[in-house]
């Protein structure tokens, strides 16, 4: 298997970031809505390495697709259980959306008003920084746009099941073949680099609107 070692290096700490920032907003969600189980296990934190799984962790490195620790919550702590469920479960890719967005505007404003050539840095420096703040944007749209995807374990289907009467038991089962079937569904992508997660073409669209299409 044949790795480039130089995009890994960018993709990697990316990664680490969103995930860190998306695991901390569910924790943190769940915290101030009622539920204080995130807090009490570390997890309303910044910290990435409070947030991430050891074999994912792995899996984005050798994979290129990983995973978090999941926050647990306790329903029972929450005011409007299926609201309040529904608001932590998009709380994680709205934080990356808006982190993805932010770094966008912030490199568009950092070409209109030429900080790069002000600060006069090294040419090697700036390519290296660009590169890491496009790798922070896509990766933080990618999970956005991933994660809202109805498809169990992800966040889209937590919000799915936060406006539908299943069964618990009923509704364990369907994440853990759900899991399973996503599994296949991305190594498929990525071994027949076929688009069939709509990843590639909404981060292209979004990049796009800021000119770096």
């Amino acid at each position: 298997m044949n790795f480039d070692i130089e995009r890994m290096l960018y993709t990697v700490p990316a990664v680490i970031a969103g995930l860190g920032l998306h695991e901390w907003a569910h924790a943190f969600t769940a915290w101030r809505l009622g539920d204080v189980t995130a807090k009490e296990e570390g997890r309303v934190s910044f910290n990435p390495l409070r947030h991430l799984d050891p074999l994912g962790f792995l899996f984005i490195v050798f994979a290129g697709f990983g995973w978090a620790r999941p926050v647990r919550f306790n329903p029972e702590n929450l005011s409007h259980p299926r609201r309040d469920r529904a608001l932590i479960a998009m709380a994680g890719p709205v934080s990356n959306l808006l982190l993805g967005i932010a770094v966008l505007c912030f490199l568009k404003l950092s070409f209109k008003f030429a900080l790069i050539t002000i600060l006069s840095l090294p040419a090697r420096v700036v390519d290296v920084s660009l590169n890491l703040l496009l790798y922070m944007a896509a990766t933080n749209l990618g999970l956005f746009i991933f994660n809202i995807l109805p498809v169990p374990p992800l966040d889209g289907s937590h919000l799915l099941f936060s406006g539908l009467k299943i069964d618990p038991r009923t509704e364990a089962r369907i994440l853990r073949f759900g899991a399973i079937a996503l599994f296949i569904l991305i190594y498929v992508e990525n071994r027949t680099h076929a688009n069939i997660l709509p990843i590639r073409f909404f981060v292209g669209r979004v990049f796009g609107l800021f000119g770096f299409g």
